[in-house]
């Protein structure tokens, strides 16, 4: 593996690190009247918000690093209840040690569970990461595989993680990665009612453009970290407060 590792997985945004100008980018748009339900004008206002949303981030990326298929799978389990910048610095040894999928299958449960200690929920994820590793092995020649399908059957994998590895590595648009940041600003934009994640990504697939899939999902969660935080959101530097009805 080289020395330095590829930072293409970057934003311009510094992986959401930096909060984006304030008072920029704005679109002229009318957020729905109070009182009513956003979900109902959400396809009227969607090209507005996607517009914004896109000046904001015209190049959004996963915050992942990583230099191949396999190491965003990795890290994409590994990210579960943990930041990407957490996982960052665990994978920046843990891809030096195992390299191939026939690595990670070989790996001593305890020693691969110290590796990723500090991820938190080490213990499942070291498991669930050996476990499909070995499936990669025995089922796909040591390969990711490149369909929702074979993906989502793989141990520690479900649809968010399969959409990250298919919109990212591959660029194969198979549906809406779904977060909790996608969550949040999903509600908090009138673009759903569901809490589900799966129903959130259904009424999002309905909404947004298949070709805006993947950039959509990186740039929403980049916006939930710049702006719209769980606690304590920026309604008043938002850049997408002309298209938010601020459910919060």
């Amino acid at each position: 593996m080289p020395a330095k590792r590829m930072a293409g997985t970057k934003t311009a945004a510094a992986a959401g690190t930096k909060a984006p100008a304030r008072g920029k980018h704005l679109v002229a748009a009318v957020a729905p009247k109070a009182g009513t339900d956003p979900v109902k004008t959400a396809p009227a206002r969607v090209p507005a918000l996607l517009e914004s949303l896109f000046s904001i981030y015209p190049d959004p990326h996963c915050a992942l690093k990583h230099e191949n298929p396999l190491q965003l799978l990795v890290s994409t389990i590994l990210s579960a209840q943990c930041t990407d910048e957490r996982v960052n610095m665990v994978t920046a040894t843990l891809f030096e040690k195992y390299r191939t999928a026939a690595d990670f299958a070989r790996a001593d449960q305890t020693a691969f569970e110290n590796d990723i200690r500090s991820t938190g929920f080490f213990r499942n994820k070291a498991k669930n990461i050996i476990s499909c590793a070995k499936a990669l092995v025995e089922k796909h020649g040591g390969m990711v595989p490149k369909t929702l399908e074979e993906l989502v059957v793989l141990p520690g994998v479900g649809r968010k993680t399969a959409n990250v590895v298919l919109g990212t590595a591959f660029g194969i648009a198979s549906g809406v990665v779904v977060d909790t940041h996608v969550t949040r600003l999903s509600w908090r934009l009138g673009l759903t009612n569901e809490t589900d994640a799966e129903k959130i990504e259904a009424d999002l697939m309905k909404l947004i453009p298949r070709n805006r899939w993947i950039a959509f999902s990186h740039a929403i969660i980049l916006h939930g970290r710049a702006r719209c935080s769980a606690r304590t959101p920026d309604c008043a530097g938002c850049e997408l407060a002309a298209h938010c009805p601020k459910r919060l």
